[in-house]
């Protein structure tokens, strides 16, 4: 069984493109091989700056030959027919065979495609996969038709099996394949020969090149940290630089240069960003301080000097980059510490959404909703509001103009500079948390106030103008928003109610509930309180519903089942989602033992009977249960552990220690079992009938007060 490997060499292929196209390759050239018959062993994809590369191992050396036996028309067809059908076979009159079947004599043909040696259907393959490439942006160049990324220099395509390589027969537009690659562009450019991948990756590597993504990027964090170490410094962690970088060399050097003594003081994380984004510079910083003092480069090539002609370039182009950074640090400085009023003015002229106003009417949303939120969580009503009214003054910024992912960040920086207090101030930079599932959750109170009014507000006003998230599509990123109030209430265990607590942002948006009224209808009036009241309410219903989809999600993977998020959902506060929460966890608790598991299965015999016993009789058996009517003994036992379990039930869940709840209804499970073990509900006597129908009825309000035990599976 041969080996394949391929590698289509071009110039540079952009870094961001250079996993995924390895990826492309290798499934596009397996299932193309695999449909034209050629299984394999196993199949692996890299790639460098100037090379995708793919090795297939195992691969067969032909496909196998097909034979396929096709019913045809009767023996007596009509001509036309017959030659119809041999015409789509391809084969000839003389080969069709008649066999008698219980329709009578019918023609079959025995179709046979004979097996092609895998060069061919490699070829053929590889011509497919390179003109149909999904680059995200390719080009054409030259006066071919070809379209890739980058000008596509050479095709290396060989098999390899005991006998040796060899070199599949295969032409694109003026290209032919052959067993040749090149090493470093300037360190090794000379082309040399390959027998096999191991020699490929052998000799690759004596002409400067590191094949595997992955080794690029360990050597260049292993050497970064060393340099970093041996000056008594660390290497600051950036895995999406490193990985970046790794798809800009081939052969990674790194160098570690100095900044300018008149940059030192600046804060971290603007040298950070300016480094990275500007230049792709890892930032190296004092441990005991914390301060960016240094930064790493990768270079592309070995130098004489070792690398001081390249340091001195880098370092001459950051402090340009970085004299940049330093004016609209000081010139942001100034306007914070003489007026605020610059910044904030400036969001009146910046449009948030055409129907939800500028920013500015935003802000003034966000500040009345974080001063009433505030006294839930602990926190200041007028310091919220403060905050708020602040939180998005650094958009005016010109560093955050320059560097938007330092939003609110910087927004710290200068409120502390204007001499507000440190909660207005982090408030500014935490504000925006969390943006990620894995991002940390703000837990001072004017933080948490002004995190949920700025979701919150987010929410109401675009549900309001009905720009709900549909499909995979989330333009605003109203989901993120959502699990940013979950993770906020949960973690910080807030008690909110939601319906009430998004009422006062959706009636905010007054215009926007009216815009969205469908063309034609009648537009409703809300200058009538009542009818705003109600607008307002099916509107927060509706959120509501999305944020416990959300909750769903989140709770699923912390192994939370659906089922039991649903059976807790369906119980009245679940607006409440600590105690939404508390419940639910409460609830798998219990269900993972046997009086529970078993509770769940008495208490639904018990749902099952009552609910047909309502149907049939159109009447509803929810009171009148009298212990004096019970005759089995069991019957009576039931009535006595029902009555004794209620009120230490009732107390568990005013506590809401909703574990001690659950934990009390399980205990019901003997009484049921015994109850139906000897008792029949449906008797002939109409008085019992009802008594034990009502009885059932009891069952089923004790049992649904902590979840809709109905709702779970099985």
């Amino acid at each position: 069984m041969p080996d394949l490997l391929i590698e289509l060499f071009s110039e540079e292929i952009p870094a961001r493109m250079q996993t995924r196209a390895a990826q492309d390759l290798k499934k596009r050239m397996t299932d193309g091989l695999v449909e034209a018959g050629l299984t394999y062993a196993s199949a692996e994809a890299f790639s460098t700056p100037r090379r995708l590369t793919l090795t297939v191992h195992g691969l067969l050396a032909e496909s196998p030959t097909l034979r396929e036996e096709r019913k045809g028309p009767k023996a007596d067809a009509p001509e036309k027919a017959i030659e119809g059908f041999l015409r789509g076979a391809g084969v000839a009159r003389e080969d069709l065979e008649t066999r008698e079947t219980p329709k009578g004599p019918v023609l079959f043909a025995t179709i046979e495609k004979p097996g092609r040696p895998a060069a061919e259907i490699v070829a053929e393959v590889l011509e497919g996969v390179i003109r149909a490439f999904p680059w995200p942006k390719s080009m054409r160049w030259g006066a071919g038709s070809l379209r890739w990324v980058r000008p596509l220099q050479s095709i290396l395509c060989i098999l390899t099996d005991e006998g040796g390589a060899q070199v599949v027969p295969f032409e694109i537009d003026g290209i032919r394949a052959g067993d040749m690659t090149r090493g470093h562009r300037f360190m090794a450019p000379e082309p040399f020969a390959v027998a096999s991948f191991e020699d490929y990756e052998a000799r690759l590597k004596r002409a400067r090149v590191m094949l595997l993504p992955q080794e690029r990027a360990d050597h260049i964090r292993a050497d970064a940290e060393s340099l970093a170490f041996a000056s008594g410094l660390e290497l600051v962690a950036d895995e999406g630089l490193l990985s970046e970088v790794a798809g800009l060399v081939e052969w990674p050097v790194t160098l570690m240069g100095e900044i300018g003594a008149e940059f030192l003081d600046l804060p971290a994380e603007v040298l950070q960003t300016s480094m990275k984004e500007h230049q792709k510079f890892f930032s190296v910083r004092d441990p005991k301080s914390g301060q960016i003092t240094r930064f790493v480069t990768v270079a592309n090539i070995e130098t004489a000097d070792d690398g001081a002609t390249i340091l001195a370039g880098n370092q001459k182009v950051l402090a340009a980059r970085l004299a940049d950074a330093k004016f609209f640090w000081e010139n942001d400085l100034r306007i914070a510490r003489s007026d605020l009023g610059t910044w904030t003015g400036a969001l009146e002229n910046v449009t948030f959404q055409q129907q939800l106003g500028s920013q500015g009417d935003r802000v003034r949303r966000i500040a009345a909703l974080a001063a009433e939120i505030a006294p839930l969580v602990g926190a200041d009503p007028e310091e919220a509001r403060r905050a708020a009214e602040l939180c998005k003054a650094d958009l005016g910024s010109e560093m955050v103009y320059e560097f938007p992912e330092l939003q609110g960040l910087m927004g710290r920086y200068y409120l502390e500079a204007a001499g507000e207090s440190q909660a207005v101030a982090s408030a500014a930079e935490e504000h925006y948390a969390p943006l990620g599932p894995s991002d940390d959750v703000p837990t001072a109170p004017v933080s948490v106030a002004v995190a949920l009014a700025d979701k919150l507000d987010l929410l109401t006003g675009f549900w309001a103008i009905d720009e709900k998230p549909t499909g995979s599509k989330d333009p605003f990123a109203l989901r993120r928003a959502a699990l940013g109030v979950i993770r906020l209430v949960l973690e910080n265990g807030l008690k909110l109610e939601l319906v009430q607590g998004l009422l006062a942002p959706i009636r905010a948006n007054r215009a926007a509930m009216v815009a969205v009224a469908p063309e034609g209808s009648a537009v409703p009036d809300l200058s009538d309180e009542r009818v705003e009241a109600e607008c307002a309410l099916v509107l927060a219903e509706d959120l509501l519903a999305f944020f416990h989809g959300r909750l769903k999600v989140f709770l699923r993977d912390q192994g939370l089942r659906h089922d039991v998020i649903d059976a807790c959902i369906a119980r009245p506060g679940s607006d409440d989602l600590n105690r939404l929460v508390k419940r639910a966890r409460a609830l798998q608790k219990v269900l993972g033992t046997e009086d529970g598991e078993n509770l769940v299965q008495g208490f639904k015999r018990a749902n099952n009977i009552l609910s047909q016993a309502e149907a049939k009789d159109g009447v509803e058996y929810s009171f009148g249960a009298d212990a004096k009517y019970a005759e089995a003994e069991s019957e009576k036992a039931l009535f006595a552990a029902l009555e004794a379990a209620e009120p230490r039930i009732k107390t568990a869940l005013e506590a809401e220690d909703f574990t001690a709840a659950m934990s009390e209804t399980a205990g019901l499970r003997a009484p049921i079992d015994a109850f139906f073990e000897e008792v029949q509900v449906n008797a002939e006597n109409d008085v019992l009938r009802r008594n034990r129908l009502n009885l059932l009825s009891e069952i089923r309000r004790v049992c649904t007060q902590v979840a809709d035990l109905a709702r779970l599976d099985g």
